[in-house]
């Protein structure tokens, strides 16, 4: 079976944003593909605790784990809550953690 081409595809950036990136990677002595994907994986690494209290979330308003709510995500088959479901539970100040 052919292996599934995980590259990204993303719209233009905008002239301002190329720009930016251009010089970025010129300055950093990269190609713009990989400057760009550089600087995606530093702000991923900056979002990461957000990111998996998020999803800590969302997995308790569905009463599964964190691990089953990553999984569903990443394997395509989370579903999102439509109004009505999920109602028991209530965020409150303080419930962070």
């Amino acid at each position: 079976m052919p292996r599934k081409d995980e590259r990204l595809a993303i719209p233009a950036l905008g002239e301002y944003y190329n720009d930016i990136l251009t010089v970025d990677a010129w300055v950093n002595g990269r190609t713009k593909v990989v400057q760009a994907q550089s600087l995606l994986c530093a702000k991923l690494q900056e979002r990461d605790k957000l990111i998996k209290e998020r999803v800590e979330y969302l997995a308790k308003k569905r009463g599964i784990t964190f691990d089953e709510m990553w999984e569903q995500i990443l394997n395509g088959t989370a579903q999102k809550i439509v109004p009505g479901e999920g109602e028991g539970l209530e965020y409150k100040p303080g419930d962070e953690g």
